[in-house]
Order: C-alpha cells, then structure tokens, then sequence
C-alpha cells in the first residue's frame, strides 16, 4: 500500500510540473495559389513543419482565375476558423469560407468589396480582424484605383499601381457593410495586419513604393480597431531586404512578426516585446519549403491531432 501511494503521489507532482504544450498553425499558399491552402505546425513559433506531407487543406473555386493567395485565417467568438484570400491578380472581389477543424470547409462565397468601384484593378491580400468593442468583423485589403490618389514614382514592372487599404464590416459574413477607405498614407501600402498590443491597435504594412523602393514593413496606431490609423508611420521594422505579408503571433512575451522575404525566397521573422526595440530572428525561423504569404495563429491540440 506504501509504494502504491508513492508512485500516486510521484505522479501527482509530475502531473503538477508539466507544462501544457502550445499549438500554433502557419495557413500558407505555394506558386501561384492554384494549389490552395497549406498548413504548417509549431509549438515554439521557430520551427515550422508542414502537415499532411504538404498537401492541401482546400482547393480555391471563387473568383475568374480561382487562386488561393494570401490566405487569412482567425478564430471567432462563435468557435469558427474564417478565412478570406486573394481569388486573383485583378479581381473586384475577395473569397471567404469557413472551418471548425481546417478539414471541412463551408461553401466557398465572393464577397464584391470592389464592384461598385468599375476601374478598380485589383483587390489584394484581404486580412479579417474581430473587433470585441463593437462586436463585428473588419476586413480589409489593398486596392489600386487610378487617378484617386497622388502620384508615386513608378517602376516599369509595377507601372500604374498605387494602393491604398480599404475595408468592410461584418457580424456574420452574410451581409457586409459599404466599402469604405481603411488607410491612405502618402505612398502605395499593401499587405496590412492588425494585433491589439496594450491597450492600443497596431497596423504592420508594406511600404510598397516602387521608385525608388521601399519595399518594407512599417507600423501604424490606433486607440480604435476601426481606425483612423496614423498615416505618419514608424521607420521601417525590417532589415536590408524586401518584405511582404506580414502576420503577428504573441507567443510569450514577445511579438513576433513573420514575413515573405521574396525576393530571397525564403521567410523571414521579427520580434519585439515593445512594438518599438525590433530583434531580427530570421536566421532562427525555419519553414517549409516554397511557403508563400499567410497567417500564424494559437489553436488547441485537438485541431492538431485531428490535422495529423
């Protein structure tokens, strides 16, 4: 009986000192996006291994090229996993669909964020945000629309585009309020996040100028969700290198920032516990192979065993 109860209590304080692993998910897309969305795992936000051998989680069928860029995945209040993607290179409208488990989706469903605007060329890397103030969704993306805003120095590559963030609102992803402007800085932004960092909003955005380029990641504040965001930005957040596609992840104390360097191939990560002093980490991030611009997020261990 002695020794029964030493190995209870043995196990007892075992019990006590273990420490409940995290989970995170890194939604990805691959070339072009025809191939949809991947997933990659982590439990320290360092090392990224791709689930399911690499395969994919969900075929893209919205929009005219039926792309799957950008893929922008949060958890809502009502348990849900919604997503929102680039559908194509110059689409007026963005893809949405949903999931409890990353293995079965809801129909997919356009929502027209740019219709109403005819010249419009494009609607870019859409990310969804809850809004717990006001209770609702905000998505927003970037779009170009010629001739509404000032001039940039352009490149022959990117001759023409110019854009601005722009944004909807929703409670249930059935009916969206009019699109409206998000953020118009003074230069071409792209690829905009949003994380809730002590009391205030912080934007992670993509100075896109193409002449001469910027290329690189900034920051904006906000005491609201909704805006307006400060169009006076930070100095730029990366290193001498060309950033895209920032997503946030709290992990600790810290603030990571994961982001496409693109040019290089290859992906690249911040971190800060301030928002203000930045650590470059990229040589301590390691992802799957040919993973392009998506989301990190925390999920429970049942998503993950369910995945494997």
């Amino acid at each position: 009986m002695l020794k029964i109860l030493k190995v209870i209590a043995i196990c007892f304080l075992f019990s006590q000192n273990t420490v409940a692993q995290n989970h995170y998910i890194f939604t990805y897309f691959i070339g072009n996006g025809e191939d949809g969305l991947h997933l990659a795992h982590s439990t320290n936000g360092l090392k990224w291994e791709a689930v399911g051998n690499g395969k994919s989680f969900l075929k893209p069928e919205t929009g005219k090229d039926k792309l799957m860029r950008d893929p922008c995945v949060i958890k809502g209040p009502d348990g849900k996993f919604h997503m929102v993607w680039t559908s194509g290179w110059n689409d007026q409208i963005i893809a949405y669909a949903n999931t409890e488990d990353f293995v079965n989706w809801s129909p997919q469903i356009a929502i027209p964020v740019m219709i109403h605007e005819p010249t419009a060329k494009n609607s870019w890397a859409p990310e969804v945000f809850y809004d717990k103030k006001r209770k609702q969704y905000l998505i927003f993306w970037a779009t170009t629309i010629p001739g509404r805003h000032s001039d940039i120095a352009d490149s022959e590559k990117e001759k023409g585009l110019n854009h601005r963030m722009y944004y909807t609102k929703t409670k249930d992803f059935k009916t969206f309020s009019a699109t409206k402007m998000f953020f118009n800085p003074d230069f071409s932004v792209i690829d905009a996040t949003l994380i809730k960092h002590k009391r205030k909003f912080w934007m992670v955005l993509k100075n896109e100028n193409p002449n001469p380029p910027e290329k690189n990641l900034r920051l904006s504040t906000c005491k609201n969700a909704e805006g307006p965001y400060e169009t006076k930005v930070s100095e730029k957040i990366t290193g001498d290198y060309w950033a895209e596609g920032p997503t946030t992840l709290k992990i600790g104390e810290y603030i990571y920032v994961y982001f496409d360097k693109y040019r290089d191939h290859k992906y690249g990560c911040v971190r800060s516990k301030d928002m203000k002093t930045w650590e470059d980490v990229s040589d301590q991030v390691v992802f799957p192979k040919g993973i392009r611009h998506g989301t990190a997020l925390e999920v429970n261990e049942k998503i993950i065993n369910a995945l494997k």
